[in-house]
């Protein structure tokens, strides 16, 4: 419930609620209980969410704790993929993203 919400938030613009949304849900007992590629997939939409509003290293966090769940889900996601380019390609990106973007075999242009 709290991911719909959170996903709703998102696409209405109002990432300051989607992201308190996201930090409810990931605080919440039944958040490790999640499958892993679900959380992964959450967390890829959350990194949207703190690139949205402007905190690189939060959607760079975001990116390596999901990448950290669920391997697969950053490479093969589209979205995952994109947001790791657009981190890596505004400026010095942090060494997590930038590892993330080797990784994936994006280069740093």
């Amino acid at each position: 419930m709290l991911h719909a919400r959170f996903l709703a938030a998102l696409r209405l613009g109002d990432t300051d609620q989607a992201l308190r949304h996201h930090r409810t849900a990931v605080r919440r007992d039944d958040w490790s209980l999640l499958p892993a590629e679900h959380r992964a997939a959450h967390l890829v939409d959350a990194a949207r969410a703190h690139l949205d509003s402007g905190d690189f290293a939060g959607a760079g966090r975001a990116l390596a704790d999901a990448h950290a769940i669920a391997p697969g889900e950053i490479g093969c996601r589209p979205a995952a993929r994109t947001l790791i380019a657009e981190i890596a390609h505004r400026g010095p990106a942090a060494a997590g993203v930038a590892r993330l973007a080797d990784l994936i075999g994006l280069s740093r242009a």
